[in-house]
């Protein structure tokens, strides 16, 4: 069975500071809009892989996403991931504590600078990575394949929305 792949996301970012002043107003405008795109396939611009789960993580507790043979698909059957191509973690507003993502110290694909590196995504945070490189970010069973959800500290578990979109090869 042939199974296509699409993806399309949009940021945008419309914002204005002004400064009223006594006879006039100076006002400064940004505009910042990218259009996030991925077509059916393996390479630049490609993916044809999707995972997402929404989590809930133990106080003080790490769950570890396996990209390579653990995460079962939308349409059933296991999904090994060859390289990643977004990531995007959204904090549930009404935890506590922060979710951090982190790149395993031994494990991790390189999504960050070096493994063990990773980013605090806030109570009501988004983080969200892309890379639509032939390349993404390589993933290979046993040594780059674990990204790590923690829960930043202990009293109360927290809960995320979690995506990832890669390729097969």
């Amino acid at each position: 069975m042939l199974m296509a792949f699409r993806l399309q996301s949009f940021f945008e970012l419309d914002a204005e500071l002004t400064n009223p002043l006594d006879l006039t107003t100076p006002t400064s405008a940004l505009a910042v809009a990218r259009q996030l795109v991925l077509a059916q396939g393996t390479g630049a611009g490609q993916a044809d892989m999707i995972w997402s789960d929404q989590v809930t993580i133990a106080a003080s507790g790490t769950q570890a996403v396996d990209l390579a043979g653990s995460l079962t698909g939308p349409l059933g059957g296991t999904l090994t991931f060859a390289k990643i191509k977004m990531v995007l973690v959204a904090a549930a507003a009404g935890n506590t504590n922060n979710v951090n993502v982190v790149s395993d110290a031994t494990n991790g694909p390189l999504l960050f600078l070096a493994k063990g590196d990773g980013i605090a995504v806030k109570p009501g945070g988004l983080f969200v990575w892309f890379d639509p490189s032939a390349a993404g970010a390589p993933v290979t069973p046993g040594t780059a394949d674990l990204i790590n959800l923690v829960n930043s500290g202990a009293g109360t578990p927290v809960t995320a929305d979690v995506v990832i979109v890669g390729a097969s090869a």
